[in-house]
Formats: structure tokens, C-alpha cells, sequence
């Protein structure tokens, strides 16, 4: 539904997308990540033609982004990051106007505005100008123009910017809900929402992909390693270096520690399960354990190691160049 090869784009000397290629199948929601400067806007604004590439290709919904634009455009929704609304125009007369721009027809355009409105939970304002309403208001305006149309492609840049914890649960519901019969693609610094939300990733440092994949492949990729979390009340010297000699065991860390008790992370070989040795241990030294569970990895953890591994090689690489003779 979505395919990117090479993507480029040059603002003068400075290159903010470089050689990007992916691919986003139809009904899937993929969540398009990166530090802040990394390139997302950008492309998301080229695959909503807000703004030519300065070179490689695109397609979206099976039209090509550069030479068929406007057949692209009747078949996205695009939120942008600040949504431009008319500020002087009540909800429900903008959601109108927004539909007959998109080419939805009379007959049908009060019917799709109250659909938008009630899926994004703003037909208890309808009537009120947008310049009046909160910014988490607005913020579901711009998503009720995205979806007005029924598009077959969502682009959407922080869909839950300003909105409080129970609005952000609410969105979050609808464009879950808009999988399998609509492409997402999202843009958001909030990780948790991604791994809510998202069966896929795509992140995005310094103009260049430096990973994609299901979230599951990406953590496994990333840190092949099982982690356990322990709570025990007994010796710290004695707790670490008996979980240090289970068989299968890389790492103990000490994370916590309260009234005698400490809690460790144990990470040992991905497969290795170490919760029956571990609680063996503490059986026979008569230590009190108090929790033994399996911890997951973040896609917060995994987000953080491919920036920081990637901004570490290019400090090297410049070091490496430095110290190089002049030939």
C-alpha cells in the first residue's frame, strides 16, 4: 500500500532524507520513529505531496506521489504535526468543507461528518468555532479531517499531541480500530503508544533507516538475551554471586535496594529460563525471595540502543578520520 525506494531530499547543502526505502502492507498499522531532526516529517510530508522529493520514488495506494499526486490525495488522510484549521469556522461547517474539498459527494457528506465527529468524539462541539475549543479539541478535529474521506492510507504525525491521558486512550482505541481496513502510518516520540499500536517499526536517524521490522524481530535482533527480575532479602554479595554461577547466566545487576531486601536483573541466553534455579538457590541459602518474574524488553530499550549505536559508530568513524595521516 505504501512503497518508498530511495527516497531523498536536499534542502541546499543539508540532506534530510537520504536513500530511504521501505515498505508499509495494506491494513497494517506501522509506527515511523526517530529522534527529533531524523526525517520523519519530512518524508511523511513528501508521501502526503505537502512537498516534492529531490529524488528516488513512492507510491502510495498504488499511484505514484510525484506524477499522480492527486489521485494520491483522494486516498490519504494526512494530520500533520500542527494541523492547519480555520480557527473563525464552527467544527461541523469546517468538516464540511474539508469533505467537499475531498471530493465526497452531497449526498453523502452529512453523513461522513457525523460519522468523523462521533468517532473522534467531538459531535458535543460541533457547533462551536475551532479558535474556542482546547488544543486537545482541535487535535480531534484534525484527526475527524483525516478520516472524513475514508481514505485508504492514514498518515498521521503525533495523532495524540495535547490530549490528556483519557482522550489518548480514546484515539489510540480509533486507530486501532481503523486496521485492516486502512494503512497507518504513524509518527510519535510516545514509544508505548507504538508497541500499543503498531504490529511493525521503522526508525529513522540522521535522514538514514537504520532499522525495520516487526517489534518482536527488532527486540530479539537487538538483545538476544532472557531477563528475569528478583526481589530477595539476603546477603547482596552472596544474592549476586550465586546467581552468577547458574549455568546460563551473562549478567546480574543490582537494581533496588529497601529494609534488607534488593532487587537484581538476571539476564542469561535467550531461551534459557533461570526462575527454577534461582528459586532452588534461595530455597537452600534460606533467603525470603520475594518476587521472581520474566521482564520484557522495551521498544523504549530497543529505540535507544539503535540511536546510541549508530551515533557511537559515526563518533568513531570521525575520530578514526581525524587521527588519519594526510596523504
Amino acid at each position: 500500500m505504501i512503497e518508498v525506494k530511495n527516497l531523498t531530499k536536499h534542502y541546499g547543502p543539508i540532506t534530510a532524507v537520504r536513500d530511504v526505502s521501505f515498505n508499509v502492507a495494506p491494513g497494517e498499522i506501522v509506527g515511523f520513529l526517530g529522534p527529533n531532526g531524523a526525517g520523519k516529517t519530512t518524508t511523511m510530508r513528501i508521501l502526503a505531496c505537502f512537498m516534492p522529493a529531490s529524488g528516488g520514488s513512492a507510491r502510495v495506494a498504488g499511484y505514484d506521489v510525484f506524477r499522480e499526486s492527486m489521485d494520491v490525495r483522494r486516498r490519504i488522510g494526512y494530520l500533520p504535526e500542527n494541523v492547519p484549521l480555520y480557527p473563525d469556522l464552527p467544527v461541523a461547517a469546517y468538516l464540511e468543507f474539508v469533505a467537499e474539498v475531498k471530493g465526497v459527494g452531497r449526498s453523502e457528506r452529512k453523513r461522513r461528518v457525523a460519522e468523523a465527529m462521533e468517532r473522534c468524539l467531538i459531535t458535543d462541539v460541533q457547533s462551536r468555532l475551532i479558535g474556542k475549543l482546547s488544543k486537545g479539541y482541535r487535535q480531534r478535529v484534525g484527526l475527524a479531517q483525516a478520516i472524513i474521506n475514508d481514505p485508504h492510507v492514514l498518515i498521521l504525525d503525533e495523532p495524540t499531541i495535547g490530549l490528556d491521558p483519557k482522550q489518548i486512550t480514546e484515539i489510540r482505541s480509533l486507530i486501532k480500530s481503523l486496521a485492516g481496513e486502512h494503512t497507518v502510518i504513524l509518527s510519535t516520540h510516545i514509544l508505548p503508544e507504538v508497541s500499543m499500536l503498531c504490529a511493525g517499526v521503522i526508525i529513522i536517524n540522521k535522514g538514514v533507516i537504520v532499522a525495520q521490522g516487526p517489534i518482536e524481530t527488532l527486540v530479539e535482533q537487538f538483545f538476544p538475551t532472557a531477563r528475569v527480575q528478583v526481589e530477595i532479602a539476603g546477603p547482596p554479595a552472596a544474592v549476586r554471586e550465586g546467581m552468577r554461577r547458574i549455568p546460563g547466566v551473562l549478567e546480574v545487576r543490582a537494581e533496588a535496594q529497601e529494609d534488607g531486601r534488593s532487587t537484581y536483573v538476571v539476564e542469561s541466553a535467550r531461551g534459557r529460563d533461570v526462575r527454577a534455579e534461582i528459586f532452588q538457590l534461595a530455597a537452600q541459602q534460606r533467603w525470603e525471595l520475594r518476587e521472581l518474574k520474566r521482564v520484557g524488553m522495551t521498544l523504549e530499550e530497543v529505540f535507544i540502543r539503535i540511536v546510541a549505536g549508530e551515533d557511537a559508530a559515526e563518533a568513531e568513524e570521525t575520530a578514526e578520520t581525524a587521527e588519519a595521516p594526510a596523504p
